[in-house]
Order: structure tokens, then C-alpha cells, then sequence
């Protein structure tokens, strides 16, 4: 039914797995990654939203103490954030590890064991047991097939808690992972809250997701399908629980109005620019924020395709519908202040968005048809200016996450690129009038989409690495064969047949020893042994008698070795022939040099072909006069840079650092090697200008950040 595969996953390896490897079938493999995945980013929100709602219960909290207790529980999280993330995924890991075990050595009947909560945690314990109940009321069905698609898969019964994705497991595993934070019992029923707001919620995602792989496996596929709910409503059921959480958790919103009141004196000198340029009578009239949402809904059905001539201009467009009212009405018709400043907080977002040259260009202008429906969104929610998970934020986030690798060159790529931006951007303008949880539908169906794809860039990545790495290690045995034979040959004549041998045929016996078994292992240490003999054997001996001792297990290992690496046998047969010749002489006691003796005057250098130039390689530059840059050290896995020379610009991102050979390899959008750089090469380009860092930040928070910037610059200046 199913194949099993002996693999070790990337995040063990990445965060150090304290369980050895075990046997499971591919497709459980699968869900455990893509679960991961999912896991991962949930936790991520969590993280980022932690620290403003215990800061919001610090300002709210009725004595220094607790305010203390809450303002150290920002610092302890923030410090443990990563190992606390590690240390969770690593149990998942653990309990998916523990499915292959044919019977697991306890099964956990209640939630209290599973959670290993005392009598005196009643409180966190009534938290979770509520906290599961609703996920299995939302996502139950769900839960229920992947079961059995489980049992179905492992051919035997899994109890409901052995479950890794089982609700009662990821808290479980939450729980563990939070035990290093010294924080008092409130706060952890606090981060609990937020685990069930922005990781439990999604758990129809991660059933969905792993139910899908299960049916593509052949699991179980005639099961009906799991009854569907809006991307959004997850933000409504997560709702806390006031029987478990008896204070107020911090409003998701209260960031944002901060954030946004805090801009406010920097945009008032933009003010006046969306309104009428008239005489303001004394009975002019502020426009309602509903008339203000439905005059932007009129208008995003105007906004131009991208390639269009027209320059589409907003606050000209809602100046000129401001006239038309006012002129119809009879009555001034003006923005309110708030309102105005967030109309200007968002047009400076959008600039910034036009000119961020980390973009490629056909990507920009689809971007920016986002600016009306954005702003709809940040005047119904200013959580939008705060939150990280905040589906509108995510969605602009991970179309401009996607682009990001769009190479010129490659046109087809480009198109459907864009083409998939453009469908997104164009039901947005179509359909969005309040209803925000468009945008979750929207993010989830893009992340569907570019699943597939973003998997087989990684499986591409991954087989570049690995070549490279294969290339660079067989680079290191060369040289490391060439320096043992250049020690022993150089200098001295040799019967031409041993030195033609060893060279071609021997070397390779050498370097796949070396490449197998290591520099310290018996396979090397033999393989040199027989080298020095062979050598010994053909020099004229003053003991005929060793030489006849030494000679038949010197053939023996002579012929295994050139076996092993498929020396041809008309070759072996002439060698061996040869040398039987050579050890007549060498027994003899002959002294004088036979015609065939060469005098190796040279370093031996073996050619491999592996090592050719090949397509976007670039020199190394010179290692003794250019230091490499602090820029180039500090390079992370997954960097994109942007290449300009003579064939145009190219997109590329670091996928291998070898520090054996000093190379840094960079692949394309679909992963395949384009480009090769030594670190003092790439430091001589950066240098250059031909090659730039590009910052995959996401975009939206870079915006905010720039433009906040610049208010404040402009704030000051203006003093």
C-alpha cells in the first residue's frame, strides 16, 4: 500500500532532533512537513502578537507588581522566542517519530495526563480541555478522517491522543515547549489564549492539508468530503473564554489606534489635500465614514490595468467626487481629520511601494491597483497597521514574497507570475466592498497555489546543494590525491607504466576511499599502503627475498582496487604484465634506467571533468588582494541578490555556502544553479555595483517602516 522511505527530515537536522531517524511511509513524511510548515508560521503570529497584548495588560494591570510580572514576560519571551519555536517543532517531530513504533509504550486516556497538569493547575487545565472541545466542534470531521486515514496508512489502530495533530497533542507539545519560561501561571494561560487564536484556528488548514496529501497517497480517497468554512471565521471562533481567562485579553485594534495616533501630528501637514479648493462656508459638512467607504468602492472599479497610460491619481479622483457632491448637495462636503490622515498614511505606503526597486517592475504596477482596497481596509481596521498576521497585510506580503525572484530573463516565469497577481488584484477590485474576510479567501487560495510550486523549488534547491557539495568534496580529494602523489613521485624517475597507472587509474581508487570513508579511515590508509609498495616493489630491491613476500597480496590489492572502479580489463591485464617485468628487474638487482623511466619533474594534477565551467560561473578574483566583506559573511541561506551585466539583469538567491572551497551558489526562481561566486569574488561585485542585495523583508511592514521614517524626518526638519 505504501513505500517506506529512511529519511531525515531538514528541521531536525537544522534544529538539532534528539531522535534518531525511523522508517515512515513517505506520504506521513509529507504531512508531518507541510504541518510543520503551518505550525510554524501560527506560532510566528502568536510571537508577534504576544508582545503587544501583554503590553496592553501591563498598562491596564491595577499595581506596579503586576505590571512588573507583565513587562518581564516581554523580555523572557522575546529571549526564548526562537528555542521555545524550535523545542515545539521538535516534539511534533517526536510524536510523528513515535507512529512508527508498532505499539507505543503508553496511551494517554484523559487530557489532564496528556498535559501532566497537578490539581493545583485546574485552571490551565479547564482552559485547554475548552479550548480542544472547540476545536473538535469546528474541525471534527476533519480530525476524524485523518484518523483513519492514518490507521488506513500504518495498517494498524491509532488512538485518538496518539494523534500528533490531535488538538490535545499540540497543546501538549506547547506546553513543553513553554516550561524554560519564568513567567507566572496568568501569563502562560494567557500565551495559551493566544496559541488557540492564531495556531488552534487554523487547524481546518492543517487538517485540510494533510487529508489532501493522505487522498493524492491513494488513503482512503472515497470519504466524503469535510465541510468548508470562510478563511475568516477562524479570527471570530477564537474568541476568549471568560470562564478560563478572567482578565481581558488586550483588543487586537488598541496597537493600531496607538500606532495611528501616534502618526498623526506628522500627517496633519498634509491635510486639505481631498478636499475642494473653495471658500469653506460656515455649514460645511464632514462625509460619513460609510459614504467615505462607498465613494472608494465607486472608485476601484476605475483604477487602470497596469499597463495603462492613464495616471489614476486618488486624491485628485476623490477631490473631483467631493466637488460633484458638494455641488449637488448644495452643502461643503469635507474628509474628516481622521480619515484624511489615514488617506495620506496609505498614499505614502504606496509610494514607497511604486519606487521599491526590490520589486520587478511588472509586479510594482499590479501592486499598486491595491492602494483603494487597502485603504477600505485600514479605515474599517487599523489592526491592519499593527498586526503581522492580518489577512490583507499577509496577502500583499506574500504576492510581493513571490515576485520577488521574477528573472526578466525568463518570460514565460514572469507572465504567469503576473498573471496570477493580476486575477488576485483584479477580484479584489471586483468584489471588495467591507466584507475583510475576502482577503483570508484570497491568501489561502493563494498559498494553495504556490504550495506545489514552492515545494518543487525546494526539492530543486535541495539537488543543487547537493551536486555542489558533491562537486566541491570531490574538488577537496582531488587535490588531496594530487598533493600524496606529487610527495611521492616528484623529483625521482619511475618506469613510465606505474607513473601512467597511478594517475589515471589508482588516483580514482584513491579519491573514492577518500570520499567514502574519510581521510582517517582504513579504506585511505590501505589504499596509500598499497601506493607505497607498488612504488617499493619497482625500485631495485638490495632483500629479493621481501619482494617475494610482498609481492602476491600487492597484486591482490592492486586488482580489487582497479576493479572497484571499473578499470577497464585489456588495462589491467598490460599493467599487470608490465609489472611483472619491473619486479624481474627490481629482483635482479638492476640498477640501470630502462628506456620507459621517466624523470617526474612536476606536481601531479589530475583532471576531472566534473569541475568544467559551466553556464553563470563567474572568477573567483584574487583572494590575496580583496578581503572578503562582512556583507558577503553574513549572507543567510535564501538570499536574493540582483545581478546586472553585460546579458542583462538576473535574479538569483543563495542556495549553498561551501566553505571547502570557498563558493557561494546561487539558483534561480525554480531552482537550478545560475551563478557561482568565491567570497572575495562577490565581495569585488558588491564592490562593483554589478551585484546587489535585495531585502525580502516583507513588504508591507518595510513600507511602514520607511514611511514612519520619513514623518519623523520630515517632523523634524520642519522644526
Amino acid at each position: 500500500m505504501h513505500k517506506e522511505g529512511k529519511v531525515v527530515p531538514l528541521a531536525a537536522a537544522e534544529h538539532g532532533r534528539r531522535t534518531p531517524p525511523t522508517s515512515l511511509p513517505i506520504a506521513l513524511l509529507q504531512v508531518r512537513d507541510q504541518a510543520a510548515l503551518q505550525l510554524r508560521q501560527g506560532l510566528q503570529a502568536l510571537f508577534d502578537n504576544a508582545d503587544d497584548t501583554l503590553f496592553e495588560m501591563a498598562d491596564k494591570a491595577a499595581d506596579r507588581f503586576a505590571q512588573h510580572l507583565y513587562f518581564e514576560a516581554m523580555r523572557d519571551l522575546r529571549l526564548k522566542r526562537k528555542s521555545i519555536e524550535r523545542l515545539f517543532l521538535d516534539t511534533v517531530h517526536e510524536a510523528f517519530a513515535r507512529l512508527a513504533e508498532p505499539e507505543p509504550e503508553h496511551t494517554p486516556a484523559t487530557v489532564a495526563p496528556v498535559l501532566s497538569l497537578t490539581p493545583g493547575q485546574s485552571e490551565r487545565a479547564a482552559a485547554v480541555e475548552a479550548m480542544v472541545t472547540r476545536v473538535k466542534a469546528r474541525d471534527g470531521v476533519a480530525l476524524q478522517q485523518l484518523g483513519l486515514r492514518l490507521q488506513t496508512l500504518l495498517e494498524r489502530h491509532v488512538p485518538e491522543q496518539c494523534n500528533p495533530l490531535n488538538p490535545i497533542a499540540l497543546c501538549r507539545c506547547f506546553l513543553e515547549a513553554g516550561q524554560s519560561l519564568g513567567v507566572g501561571p496568568r501569563v502562560k494561560l494567557v500565551l495559551l489564549k493566544l496559541f488557540e487564536r492564531y495556531v488552534l484556528c487554523d487547524a481546518q488548514v492543517i487538517y485540510g492539508e494533510a487529508n489532501r496529501l493522505l487522498i493524492a497517497a491513494g488513503v482512503l480517497g472515497q470519504l466524503p468530503p469535510t465541510p468548508c468554512r470562510r478563511a475568516g471565521d477562524s479570527y471570530l471562533l477564537a474568541e476568549p473564554d471568560e470562564r478560563s481567562y478572567h482578565e481581558p485579553e488586550a483588543s487586537e485594534d488598541t496597537a493600531g489606534d496607538a500606532l495611528f495616533a501616534s502618526l498623526q501630528p506628522l500627517l496633519r501637514s498634509a491635510r486639505g489635500l481631498f478636499a475642494p479648493r473653495l471658500e469653506a462656508p460656515a455649514g460645511a459638512q464632514p462625509v460619513s465614514r460609510a459614504d467615505l467607504l462607498r465613494l472608494l468602492s465607486h472608485l476601484q472599479h476605475y483604477v487602470p490595468e497596469p499597463d495603462a497610460a492613464d495616471d489614476f491619481a486618488l486624491g485628485q479622483q476623490v477631490e473631483q467626487l467631493l466637488l460633484t457632491i458638494s455641488v449637488r448637495s448644495g452643502t461643503r462636503r469635507f474628509i474628516g481629520g481622521d480619515d484624511e490622515d489615514m488617506i495620506n498614511l496609505i498614499d505614502h505606503v504606496f509610494r514607497f511601494i511604486a519606487r521599491d526597486d526590490n520589486l520587478p517592475p511588472c509586479l510594482r504596477a499590479v501592486l499598486a491597483r491595491l492602494q483603494i482596497p487597502l485603504l477600505k481596509v485600514a479605515l474599517l481596521d487599523r489592526g491592519l497597521l499593527s498586526r503581522a498576521s492580518h489577512p490583507a497585510r499577509r496577502l500583499l506580503n506574500e504576492m510581493a514574497a513571490a515576485g520577488l525572484g521574477c528573472d526578466p530573463r525568463e518570460q514565460e516565469q514572469g507572465d504567469a507570475l503576473q498573471l496570477r497577481a493580476e486575477r488576485v488584484v483584479q477580484r479584489l477590485l471586483i468584489d471588495f466592498a467591507e466584507d475583510t474576510s475576502l482577503f483570508g479567501e484570497l491568501l489561502e487560495d493563494l498559498l494553495g497555489q504556490t504550495q506545489h510550486e514552492r515545494r518543487r523549488t525546494e526539492l530543486f534547491e535541495q539537488r543543487t546543494r547537493d551536486a555542489e557539495e558533491g562537486r566541491a568534496n570531490a574538488s577537496l580529494a582531488r587535490r588531496q590525491v594530487q598533493h600524496v602523489l606529487s610527495q611521492r613521485l616528484r623529483g625521482r624517475v619511475w618506469p613510465q607504466a606505474v607513473v601512467r597507472m597511478l594517475i589515471n587509474n589508482w588516483s580514482q581508487v584513491m579519491m573514492l576511499a577518500w570520499l567514502r570513508h574519510g581521510e582517517a579511515s582504513l579504506g585511505w590508509r590501505s589504499a596509500l599502503q598499497t601506493l607505497d609498495t607498488l612504488l617499493a616493489s619497482v625500485t631495485p630491491s638490495l632483500q629479493p627475498q621481501a619482494l617475494v613476500h610482498q609481492v602476491p597480496p600487492l597484486l591482490k590489492s592492486l586488482r580489487d582496487g582497479l576493479a572497484s572502479v571499473g578499470t577497464d580489463s585489456l588495462v589491467t591485464r598490460e599493467f599487470f604484465r608490465k609489472l611483472e617485468q619491473l619486479h624481474i628487474r627490481a629482483y635482479a638487482g638492476g640498477a640501470e634506467a630502462d628506456e620507459d623511466d621517466i624523470l617526474v619533474t612536476q606536481d601531479i594534477l589530475l583532471a576531472l571533468a566534473e569541475e568544467a565551467d559551466g553556464p553563470g560561473q563567474q572568477p573567483a578574483g584574487d583572494k590575496g588582494k580583496v578581503k572578503v566583506s562582512q556583507k558577503v559573511q553574513r549572507l543567510r541561506m535564501g538570499t536574493w541578490i540582483e545581478v546586472s551585466d553585460d546579458s542583462g539583469i538576473q535574479r538569483c538567491k543563495l542556495v549553498a555556502r561551501l566553505d571547502s572551497c570557498d563558493k557561494l551558489v546561487f539558483a534561480n526562481r525554480s531552482g537550478m544553479k545560475v551563478r557561482e561566486w568565491s567570497g572575495a569574488g562577490l565581495t569585488q561585485a558588491l564592490e562593483a555595483g554589478t551585484v546587489r542585495v535585495l531585502d525580502d523583508g516583507p513588504l508591507f511592514e518595510r513600507a511602514l517602516e520607511a514611511v514612519i521614517e520619513d514623518l519623523h524626518r520630515s517632523g523634524l526638519a520642519a522644526l
